[in-house]
């Protein structure tokens, strides 16, 4: 089996120190899915799927998985990044 990245769409907040917090995670068929608690947040590499960025370690529903923030190289414009999570592909 692979993992692959699935790029998904996050809705976020920012605290007043400009720290990007993701709350809510929809998968790619549209089922939402509201962080619980985000435990740890570093520059770490997708080790499965490839890629890296910033990892969010984020608790769902009472289990742990990861969020990545991928940066967008560009320093202007609108696109800032895109968050993807690692899917495991049979």
């Amino acid at each position: 089996m692979n993992d692959i990245k699935v790029y998904v769409d996050v809705v976020v907040s920012f605290r007043k120190d400009g720290v990007m917090l993701p709350r809510l995670i929809t998968w790619e068929d549209g089922h939402k899915y509201e962080i619980d608690r985000i435990s740890d947040i570093r520059q770490a590499a997708a080790m499965k799927a490839g890629g890296q960025g910033d990892r969010y370690t984020v608790w769902i529903n009472g289990q742990q998985s990861y969020l990545f923030f991928e940066r967008n190289s560009s320093l202007t414009g609108n696109n800032i990044g895109r968050w993807f999570v690692e899917r495991k592909v049979a």
